[in-house]
């Protein structure tokens, strides 16, 4: 597994991967980081608001008088992690805009 994992980064890195003479001029490597953030940025929101809306279900579930004094915290924390993955595609399109 650890060829196959050196062996993917090295290509991402070598001249052949950029059709290039030798010379990287940057435009791949923040194409790459571009995807990198999107990828992280989707995947951490969205395991947080999983996670969030899970705990305010059980609570609800356990507690069903709890529904009102849950609800507003649970919609403004999902704000949050949606802003954070907004900020994650604005990151994005500045790299690749640059």
């Amino acid at each position: 597994m650890k060829r196959v994992a050196l062996g993917f980064v090295g290509f991402l890195f070598s001249a052949v991967a950029f059709a290039s003479d030798g010379s990287v001029d940057g435009y791949g490597l923040a194409r790459i980081g571009a995807a990198i953030a999107i990828g992280i940025g989707a995947a951490g929101a969205a395991t947080a608001q999983g996670k969030a809306a899970s705990s305010a279900l059980e609570g609800i579930a356990r507690n069903p008088t709890s529904k009102n004094e849950v609800f507003q915290p649970l919609i403004i924390s999902l704000a949050f992690m949606e802003f954070q993955a907004l900020m994650s595609f604005v990151v994005a399109i500045l790299l690749v805009f640059k």
